[in-house]
Protein backbone atom coordinates (compact mmCIF):
# COMPACT_ATOMS: atom_id res chain seq x y z
CA UNK A 1 0.00 0.00 0.00
CA UNK A 2 1.22 3.75 -0.97
CA UNK A 3 2.82 4.99 2.07
CA UNK A 4 0.96 8.68 3.16
CA UNK A 5 1.69 12.05 4.86
CA UNK A 6 -0.04 10.80 8.11
CA UNK A 7 -0.33 14.64 9.50
CA UNK A 8 -2.57 15.27 5.96
CA UNK A 9 -4.63 12.15 6.51
CA UNK A 10 -5.19 13.18 9.94
CA UNK A 11 -6.24 16.29 9.28
CA UNK A 12 -8.67 15.37 6.40
CA UNK A 13 -10.23 12.56 8.38
CA UNK A 14 -12.14 14.56 10.90
CA UNK A 15 -10.48 13.09 13.54
CA UNK A 16 -8.30 16.22 14.76
CA UNK A 17 -11.04 18.57 14.82
CA UNK A 18 -12.37 15.57 17.51
CA UNK A 19 -9.10 15.60 19.46
CA UNK A 20 -8.13 17.92 22.37
CA UNK A 21 -9.85 20.70 24.98
CA UNK A 22 -13.09 21.64 23.81
CA UNK A 23 -11.57 25.36 24.58
CA UNK A 24 -8.56 25.08 23.34
CA UNK A 25 -6.78 24.11 19.38
CA UNK A 26 -7.41 20.63 18.06
CA UNK A 27 -4.47 18.45 18.33
CA UNK A 28 -2.72 16.38 15.83
CA UNK A 29 -2.44 12.01 17.14
CA UNK A 30 0.44 10.72 17.13
CA UNK A 31 1.35 7.58 14.73
CA UNK A 32 -0.93 6.70 11.03
CA UNK A 33 -4.17 5.12 12.11
CA UNK A 34 -6.01 7.91 9.60
CA UNK A 35 -3.34 6.77 6.88
CA UNK A 36 -4.00 3.19 7.62
CA UNK A 37 -7.89 3.42 7.54
CA UNK A 38 -7.82 5.07 4.26
CA UNK A 39 -5.48 2.77 2.67
CA UNK A 40 -8.34 -0.43 3.96
CA UNK A 41 -10.95 1.91 3.02
CA UNK A 42 -9.53 1.52 -0.72
CA UNK A 43 -10.57 -2.16 -1.29
CA UNK A 44 -14.19 -1.06 -0.47
CA UNK A 45 -14.02 1.90 -2.33
CA UNK A 46 -14.92 4.37 0.76
CA UNK A 47 -12.70 6.78 2.17
CA UNK A 48 -11.83 5.08 5.23
CA UNK A 49 -9.99 7.82 6.90
CA UNK A 50 -13.59 9.47 6.84
CA UNK A 51 -15.16 6.77 8.71
CA UNK A 52 -13.02 7.04 12.24
CA UNK A 53 -14.93 10.42 12.97
CA UNK A 54 -18.35 8.88 11.05
CA UNK A 55 -20.41 8.73 14.62
CA UNK A 56 -19.52 12.38 15.88
CA UNK A 57 -20.59 13.81 12.36
CA UNK A 58 -23.79 12.00 13.39
CA UNK A 59 -24.14 12.92 17.21
CA UNK A 60 -22.63 16.53 16.69
CA UNK A 61 -20.44 15.78 19.77
CA UNK A 62 -17.13 17.36 20.20
CA UNK A 63 -13.64 16.79 21.70
CA UNK A 64 -13.34 17.05 25.47
CA UNK A 65 -10.44 16.43 26.29
CA UNK A 66 -9.86 13.60 28.72
CA UNK A 67 -13.81 12.83 28.62
CA UNK A 68 -14.30 10.91 25.46
CA UNK A 69 -16.27 12.48 22.70
CA UNK A 70 -19.64 9.92 23.86
CA UNK A 71 -18.64 11.42 27.29
CA UNK A 72 -18.71 7.36 28.56
CA UNK A 73 -15.31 6.84 29.18
CA UNK A 74 -12.53 8.92 30.97
CA UNK A 75 -8.63 9.27 31.56
CA UNK A 76 -7.99 9.01 35.01
CA UNK A 77 -4.35 9.40 36.99
CA UNK A 78 -3.33 6.01 38.69
CA UNK A 79 -0.60 5.89 41.21
CA UNK A 80 1.90 5.99 38.23
CA UNK A 81 0.67 6.89 35.04
CA UNK A 82 -3.03 6.79 33.50
CA UNK A 83 -5.89 4.69 32.77
CA UNK A 84 -8.82 4.63 30.69
CA UNK A 85 -11.85 3.84 32.28
CA UNK A 86 -15.45 3.32 30.46
CA UNK A 87 -18.76 3.45 32.62
CA UNK A 88 -21.41 2.82 29.99
CA UNK A 89 -23.37 -0.16 31.33
CA UNK A 90 -26.02 -0.45 33.47
CA UNK A 91 -23.80 -2.33 36.25
CA UNK A 92 -20.87 -0.46 35.52
CA UNK A 93 -20.79 1.70 38.42
CA UNK A 94 -21.17 -1.25 40.48
CA UNK A 95 -17.94 -2.23 38.87
CA UNK A 96 -16.45 0.49 39.45
CA UNK A 97 -16.87 0.52 42.87
CA UNK A 98 -15.54 -3.00 43.12
CA UNK A 99 -12.54 -2.11 41.43
CA UNK A 100 -11.61 0.36 44.57
CA UNK A 101 -13.37 -1.32 46.94
CA UNK A 102 -16.14 1.42 47.74
CA UNK A 103 -19.31 2.06 47.37
CA UNK A 104 -19.82 4.78 45.08
CA UNK A 105 -22.70 7.13 44.46
CA UNK A 106 -24.75 6.07 41.29
CA UNK A 107 -25.37 9.12 39.96
CA UNK A 108 -21.91 10.54 39.90
CA UNK A 109 -19.37 8.17 40.71
CA UNK A 110 -16.40 9.61 39.43
CA UNK A 111 -15.25 12.31 41.95
CA UNK A 112 -14.75 9.18 44.87
CA UNK A 113 -13.56 6.73 42.11
CA UNK A 114 -10.84 9.11 40.35
CA UNK A 115 -9.40 9.70 43.95
CA UNK A 116 -9.41 6.00 44.92
CA UNK A 117 -8.17 5.16 41.08
CA UNK A 118 -4.70 7.62 41.64
CA UNK A 119 -3.72 5.45 44.55
CA UNK A 120 -3.08 2.17 42.61
CA UNK A 121 -0.72 1.00 40.68
CA UNK A 122 -1.10 -0.13 37.18
CA UNK A 123 -0.85 -3.69 37.32
CA UNK A 124 -3.17 -3.85 40.02
CA UNK A 125 -5.55 -1.73 38.15
CA UNK A 126 -5.53 -3.60 35.08
CA UNK A 127 -6.08 -6.86 37.19
CA UNK A 128 -8.91 -6.00 39.08
CA UNK A 129 -10.26 -4.57 36.04
CA UNK A 130 -10.31 -7.99 33.77
CA UNK A 131 -11.36 -10.24 36.73
CA UNK A 132 -14.24 -7.64 36.95
CA UNK A 133 -15.13 -7.65 33.40
CA UNK A 134 -15.21 -3.82 33.20
CA UNK A 135 -13.86 -2.05 30.34
CA UNK A 136 -10.94 -0.28 31.83
CA UNK A 137 -7.27 -0.15 31.36
CA UNK A 138 -4.22 1.20 32.22
CA UNK A 139 -2.69 3.32 29.29
CA UNK A 140 0.70 1.37 28.08
CA UNK A 141 2.32 2.62 24.71
CA UNK A 142 3.39 -0.20 22.83
CA UNK A 143 4.24 -1.54 19.22
CA UNK A 144 2.54 -4.16 17.40
CA UNK A 145 3.07 -5.92 14.34
CA UNK A 146 0.74 -5.26 11.55
CA UNK A 147 -1.94 -7.22 10.42
CA UNK A 148 -1.25 -9.01 7.29
CA UNK A 149 -3.44 -7.92 5.09
CA UNK A 150 -2.98 -8.58 1.05
CA UNK A 151 -3.54 -6.40 -1.47
CA UNK A 152 -5.73 -7.80 -3.99
CA UNK A 153 -9.44 -9.06 -2.87
CA UNK A 154 -11.06 -12.28 -3.01
CA UNK A 155 -14.55 -11.84 -4.82
CA UNK A 156 -17.17 -12.07 -2.19
CA UNK A 157 -20.37 -11.47 -4.07
CA UNK A 158 -23.25 -13.79 -2.83
CA UNK A 159 -21.72 -15.09 -0.28
CA UNK A 160 -23.09 -15.37 3.23
CA UNK A 161 -21.85 -13.42 6.15
CA UNK A 162 -23.48 -13.98 10.09
CA UNK A 163 -22.34 -11.57 12.17
CA UNK A 164 -22.86 -11.59 16.17
CA UNK A 165 -21.72 -8.22 16.73
CA UNK A 166 -23.02 -5.37 17.78
CA UNK A 167 -22.14 -1.61 18.68
CA UNK A 168 -19.84 -0.64 15.84
CA UNK A 169 -16.53 -2.48 14.64
CA UNK A 170 -18.43 -5.97 13.60
CA UNK A 171 -21.14 -4.07 12.01
CA UNK A 172 -18.86 -2.10 10.26
CA UNK A 173 -16.84 -4.87 8.81
CA UNK A 174 -20.40 -6.63 8.06
CA UNK A 175 -21.32 -3.62 5.99
CA UNK A 176 -18.49 -3.22 4.30
CA UNK A 177 -18.58 -6.84 2.76
CA UNK A 178 -21.95 -5.93 1.70
CA UNK A 179 -20.72 -3.08 -0.23
CA UNK A 180 -18.99 -5.77 -1.92
CA UNK A 181 -22.08 -8.23 -3.12
CA UNK A 182 -22.24 -10.03 0.14
CA UNK A 183 -25.24 -10.85 1.79
CA UNK A 184 -25.30 -10.50 5.26
CA UNK A 185 -27.50 -11.34 8.41
CA UNK A 186 -26.95 -10.51 11.95
CA UNK A 187 -28.32 -12.28 14.49
CA UNK A 188 -29.82 -10.83 18.06
CA UNK A 189 -30.52 -12.47 20.95
CA UNK A 190 -33.51 -11.70 23.03
CA UNK A 191 -30.77 -11.39 26.37
CA UNK A 192 -28.00 -9.11 24.70
CA UNK A 193 -29.80 -7.18 21.20
CA UNK A 194 -27.62 -4.62 19.82
CA UNK A 195 -27.04 -1.79 22.44
CA UNK A 196 -26.24 0.74 19.41
CA UNK A 197 -29.86 0.82 18.86
CA UNK A 198 -30.43 2.77 22.36
CA UNK A 199 -27.88 5.29 20.64
CA UNK A 200 -27.96 7.60 17.60
CA UNK A 201 -30.70 5.77 15.05
CA UNK A 202 -29.08 7.06 12.10
CA UNK A 203 -25.84 5.78 13.16
CA UNK A 204 -27.11 2.48 13.74
CA UNK A 205 -29.10 2.64 10.61
CA UNK A 206 -25.74 3.43 8.41
CA UNK A 207 -24.17 0.62 9.85
CA UNK A 208 -27.01 -2.11 9.09
CA UNK A 209 -27.76 -0.34 5.65
CA UNK A 210 -27.83 -3.76 4.10
CA UNK A 211 -28.23 -6.75 6.48
CA UNK A 212 -31.13 -8.41 7.41
CA UNK A 213 -32.16 -8.87 11.49
CA UNK A 214 -32.83 -11.97 13.11
CA UNK A 215 -33.53 -12.76 16.25
CA UNK A 216 -32.55 -16.39 17.65
CA UNK A 217 -33.04 -17.31 21.49
CA UNK A 218 -30.25 -19.99 21.75
CA UNK A 219 -31.99 -21.76 24.26
CA UNK A 220 -35.09 -22.91 22.23
CA UNK A 221 -33.41 -21.97 18.60
CA UNK A 222 -30.69 -23.76 18.35
CA UNK A 223 -31.10 -25.72 15.89
CA UNK A 224 -32.28 -22.67 13.90
CA UNK A 225 -28.85 -20.93 14.98
CA UNK A 226 -26.73 -23.55 14.46
CA UNK A 227 -28.06 -24.06 10.60
CA UNK A 228 -27.59 -20.37 9.93
CA UNK A 229 -23.63 -20.46 10.92
CA UNK A 230 -23.31 -23.78 8.87
CA UNK A 231 -24.27 -22.14 5.71
CA UNK A 232 -22.29 -19.01 6.64
CA UNK A 233 -19.09 -18.64 4.14
CA UNK A 234 -18.01 -15.96 6.81
CA UNK A 235 -19.09 -15.99 10.54
CA UNK A 236 -18.15 -12.66 12.31
CA UNK A 237 -17.67 -13.00 16.22
CA UNK A 238 -17.55 -9.65 18.49
CA UNK A 239 -17.18 -11.20 22.25
CA UNK A 240 -15.09 -13.65 23.94
CA UNK A 241 -15.48 -16.60 22.87
CA UNK A 242 -16.97 -18.47 25.42
CA UNK A 243 -19.51 -16.89 24.61
CA UNK A 244 -20.41 -18.70 20.94
CA UNK A 245 -19.10 -22.06 22.76
CA UNK A 246 -21.74 -21.85 24.86
CA UNK A 247 -24.14 -22.11 22.35
CA UNK A 248 -22.25 -25.32 20.92
CA UNK A 249 -20.93 -22.88 17.93
CA UNK A 250 -16.55 -23.69 17.49
CA UNK A 251 -14.53 -21.16 15.55
CA UNK A 252 -12.42 -24.16 14.44
CA UNK A 253 -15.58 -26.32 13.54
CA UNK A 254 -16.37 -23.78 10.85
CA UNK A 255 -12.76 -23.05 9.68
CA UNK A 256 -11.98 -26.68 9.13
CA UNK A 257 -15.77 -26.94 6.74
CA UNK A 258 -13.99 -23.96 4.65
CA UNK A 259 -15.40 -20.67 6.20
CA UNK A 260 -13.96 -17.28 7.39
CA UNK A 261 -14.28 -16.49 10.99
CA UNK A 262 -13.26 -13.02 12.04
CA UNK A 263 -12.99 -13.16 15.80
CA UNK A 264 -13.18 -8.82 17.49
CA UNK A 265 -11.86 -8.97 21.24
CA UNK A 266 -10.74 -5.99 23.10
CA UNK A 267 -6.71 -7.98 23.42
CA UNK A 268 -7.20 -11.41 21.74
CA UNK A 269 -9.02 -14.51 22.19
CA UNK A 270 -6.96 -15.77 24.68
CA UNK A 271 -7.59 -12.43 26.85
CA UNK A 272 -10.49 -11.60 29.66
CA UNK A 273 -10.44 -8.43 29.25
CA UNK A 274 -13.47 -6.38 28.07
CA UNK A 275 -13.26 -2.93 26.19
CA UNK A 276 -14.89 -0.60 24.49
CA UNK A 277 -13.50 1.67 21.26
CA UNK A 278 -12.59 4.78 23.56
CA UNK A 279 -10.94 2.67 26.84
CA UNK A 280 -8.97 0.22 24.10
CA UNK A 281 -7.28 3.07 22.16
CA UNK A 282 -6.40 4.86 24.95
CA UNK A 283 -4.63 1.99 26.65
CA UNK A 284 -3.35 0.87 23.32
CA UNK A 285 -1.36 4.11 23.73
CA UNK A 286 -3.39 5.99 21.01
CA UNK A 287 -3.50 9.45 23.07
CA UNK A 288 -2.67 12.82 22.00
CA UNK A 289 -0.70 15.10 24.80
CA UNK A 290 -2.34 18.85 25.65
CA UNK A 291 -0.34 21.40 26.51
CA UNK A 292 0.56 20.92 29.97
CA UNK A 293 1.92 16.83 28.57
CA UNK A 294 -0.95 15.17 29.87
CA UNK A 295 -3.19 12.83 27.94
CA UNK A 296 -6.49 12.93 26.07
CA UNK A 297 -8.71 11.34 24.11
CA UNK A 298 -8.38 10.52 20.00
CA UNK A 299 -10.98 11.07 18.25
CA UNK A 300 -14.42 8.88 18.71
CA UNK A 301 -14.13 5.57 19.84
CA UNK A 302 -11.16 5.14 17.02
CA UNK A 303 -10.74 1.66 17.88
CA UNK A 304 -13.69 0.31 16.52
CA UNK A 305 -13.88 1.84 12.91
CA UNK A 306 -10.33 1.65 13.06
CA UNK A 307 -10.68 -2.55 13.84
CA UNK A 308 -14.02 -2.90 12.09
CA UNK A 309 -12.00 -2.31 8.65
CA UNK A 310 -9.14 -4.02 9.74
CA UNK A 311 -11.46 -6.95 10.09
CA UNK A 312 -13.18 -6.81 6.60
CA UNK A 313 -9.76 -6.43 4.83
CA UNK A 314 -8.37 -9.50 6.04
CA UNK A 315 -12.02 -11.56 5.35
CA UNK A 316 -11.42 -10.40 1.17
CA UNK A 317 -7.49 -10.96 1.18
CA UNK A 318 -7.31 -14.10 3.55
CA UNK A 319 -10.56 -16.30 3.55
CA UNK A 320 -10.72 -20.19 4.70
CA UNK A 321 -9.35 -19.14 7.93
CA UNK A 322 -9.56 -18.35 12.10
CA UNK A 323 -8.90 -14.32 12.37
CA UNK A 324 -8.01 -13.34 15.77
CA UNK A 325 -8.52 -9.10 15.58
CA UNK A 326 -7.78 -8.18 18.82
CA UNK A 327 -8.79 -3.98 19.08
CA UNK A 328 -5.54 -3.50 21.15
CA UNK A 329 -3.21 -4.85 18.56
CA UNK A 330 -4.68 -3.10 15.54
CA UNK A 331 -4.42 0.17 17.21
CA UNK A 332 -1.23 -0.69 18.40
CA UNK A 333 0.05 -1.18 15.30
CA UNK A 334 -0.92 1.97 14.18
CA UNK A 335 1.33 3.49 16.36
CA UNK A 336 5.30 4.52 14.64
CA UNK A 337 6.63 6.37 17.10
CA UNK A 338 5.84 9.65 15.65
CA UNK A 339 4.20 12.01 18.47
CA UNK A 340 1.56 14.49 16.92
CA UNK A 341 1.23 17.89 18.01
CA UNK A 342 -1.18 20.93 17.58
CA UNK A 343 -2.68 20.79 14.13
CA UNK A 344 -1.25 23.75 11.83
CA UNK A 345 -3.57 25.06 9.09
CA UNK A 346 -7.43 24.24 8.73
CA UNK A 347 -9.06 21.05 9.90
CA UNK A 348 -12.00 19.00 8.25
CA UNK A 349 -14.68 18.57 10.26
CA UNK A 350 -16.47 14.95 11.31
CA UNK A 351 -18.69 13.61 7.95
CA UNK A 352 -20.72 10.65 7.65
CA UNK A 353 -21.92 8.94 4.54
CA UNK A 354 -25.54 9.37 3.53
CA UNK A 355 -28.06 7.64 5.88
CA UNK A 356 -30.10 5.21 3.68
CA UNK A 357 -33.43 5.03 6.01
CA UNK A 358 -34.23 3.49 9.38
CA UNK A 359 -31.86 -0.02 9.70
CA UNK A 360 -33.42 -3.68 10.21
CA UNK A 361 -36.01 -3.84 12.70
CA UNK A 362 -34.86 -6.60 15.83
CA UNK A 363 -37.46 -9.76 15.86
CA UNK A 364 -37.92 -10.22 11.63
CA UNK A 365 -39.92 -12.76 10.29
CA UNK A 366 -36.98 -15.16 11.42
CA UNK A 367 -38.16 -18.40 9.08
CA UNK A 368 -38.66 -16.41 6.36
CA UNK A 369 -35.85 -14.62 6.33
CA UNK A 370 -33.38 -17.67 6.83
CA UNK A 371 -35.57 -19.15 3.57
CA UNK A 372 -34.60 -16.45 1.44
CA UNK A 373 -30.85 -16.68 2.15
CA UNK A 374 -31.43 -20.59 1.38
CA UNK A 375 -30.75 -21.81 4.60
CA UNK A 376 -34.27 -24.00 5.80
CA UNK A 377 -35.81 -23.66 9.14
CA UNK A 378 -35.16 -27.12 10.90
CA UNK A 379 -38.30 -29.14 11.37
Amino acid sequence: MQERDAAADWTASGVVALTGHPDAPPLVPPGRAASVARELGEMFDVDGAALLGERAALTGRGRAGRVSVGGACRLLPLASGWAAVSCARADDTALLGALVEESLPVADPWPRFTAAAAAMEPDTFDERAALLGLPAAAVRPGRAAAPVVATRPHDVTGRLVVSFGALWAAPLCAQLLAGLGARVVTVETPGRPDGARRGEPRFHALLHAHDRAVRLDPDTDRDGLHALVRAADVVIEASRPRALRAWGLDAGTEVARGATWISITAAGRSSNRVGFGDDVAASAGLVALDATGRPVFVGDAIADPLTGLTAAALAVTAPGKLHDVAMTHVVRATLDGSAGGPAVGPVAPPRARPVPGPGPAPGADTAAVMAELGVPWPS
